[in-house]
C-alpha cells in the first residue's frame, strides 16, 4: 500500500463480535467485520457478513453534501468474497494505470454535453450470473472509478446476499482513494476470505512440491525468485536487493502466465527498437 495522492484516508478497524442477526428473515445475516475509508466527501463502509450460505462483502458508499442533514446519498455493492479477491486484483491494475497517467488531463469543454466523461480504462469480472464492470473515467471534477454490478434474475442468490435480484448496484470511487480502498479490501480478505482454498492447494493429504528458489545478479543488484504457498494459494515472491534496500512483490500463481507474456512482449519490442536504433546510427 501507500498514499493515494493525498486525497483519501483509511480509517477505522475491524468491529468483530456483533451478531447482527435479522429476526424472522429468510436468511439470517451475521456481521463479522467492518472497515471504513474516507475519500474526499465520500465515506465507504466495507462490511463482511455471513449467511447460512457463506460469507460475502457489502460495500456502502455514503456521499455527504454541504449544509442540510438530509443532503445525503447512499449507494451499495454486494459481492462474494471470491469476487472480492478478483476485485482486489483488478484494483491493482487500475491503480498502476492511474499512476502512469500523470497529472495532466485532456482539455474538457465545460459547456459541452457530448462527451461529459472520458473513459481511461475498463475491465469486468463475471461470476455467478453477475457481471461487475469497472470503468476509470474523467470529467471536469477529476478522475474516478465506477464499479457497477448487473444481476440476472433466477440465479437463486437472494438468500445468499439477503436482497432481491434484478436491480443494478453502483458505487463511484474517487481515483486518488483507490489505494486506501484496496488496502482495506486486502485486510478483510486476508482475515475472512476463504475463496477456492481447497482447489488451489490441492488438498491437505497431498501437499504440492514447490520449485526451488533461484537468484541472479545484474550490476550491483541481485534478484531473488521464491515460490511459496499459504491458505490463499501459490505465489511467486520476487525480491530486488541492493544493500541496504530490498523491494519485494508477490505474484499469485494465476497471474504468472500474464506476467511472463508481458516480459517476453516487452523484451521483443525493446530488441526491435534497439536494432532499429543501431541501423539508423
Amino acid at each position: 500500500g501507500g498514499g493515494g495522492g493525498g486525497g483519501g484516508r483509511g480509517r477505522g478497524g475491524k468491529n468483530v463480535g456483533g451478531s447482527g442477526l435479522k429476526p424472522g428473515g429468510a436468511a439470517e445475516i451475521q456481521e463479522l467485520a467492518s472497515k471504513r475509508v474516507d475519500i474526499q466527501k465520500k465515506r465507504f463502509y466495507l462490511d463482511v457478513k455471513q449467511s447460512s450460505r457463506g460469507r460475502f462483502l457489502k460495500i456502502a458508499e455514503v456521499w455527504i453534501g454541504r449544509g442540510r442533514q438530509d443532503n445525503i446519498r447512499k449507494s451499495k455493492l454486494t459481492l462474494s468474497l471470491s469476487v472480492a479477491a478478483e476485485l482486489k486484483d483488478c484494483l491493482g491494475d487500475f491503480i498502476e494505470h492511474y499512476a502512469h497517467l500523470g497529472l495532466t488531463s485532456p482539455p474538457v469543454s465545460v459547456g459541452s454535453e457530448e462527451h461529459p466523461h472520458s473513459v481511461l480504462k475498463t475491465d469486468y469480472i463475471e461470476r455467478d450470473n453477475r457481471k461487475y464492470y469497472l470503468d476509470l473515467k474523467e470529467n471536469q471534477r477529476g478522475r474516478f472509478l465506477r464499479i457497477r454490478q448487473t444481476m440476472m434474475r433466477g440465479t437463486g442468490m437472494i438468500g445468499y446476499f439477503g436482497h432481491s435480484l434484478g436491480q443494478e448496484q453502483t458505487i463511484v470511487l474517487p481515483a486518488q482513494g483507490m489505494i486506501e480502498f484496496r488496502d482495506a479490501l486486502v485486510q478483510l480478505i486476508e482475515d475472512y476470505g476463504e475463496g477456492d482454498i481447497e482447489e488451489r492447494r490441492g488438498g491437505d493429504d497431498d501437499p504440492l512440491e514447490l520449485p526451488e528458489g533461484t537468484s541472479f545478479r545484474v550490476d550491483n543488484k541481485r534478484f531473488y525468485f521464491d515460490v511459496g504457498s499459504n491458505k490463499y494459494g501459490i505465489f511467486l515472491k520476487v525480491s530486488e536487493v541492493r544493500p541496504p534496500y530490498r523491494n519485494t512483490i508477490t505474484v499469485p500463481f494465476k497471474a504468472w502466465t500474464r506476467f511472463g507474456e508481458n516480459f517476453i512482449k516487452y523484451e521483443e519490442e525493446m530488441r526491435k527498437i534497439c536494432n532499429s536504433h543501431k541501423e539508423k546510427k
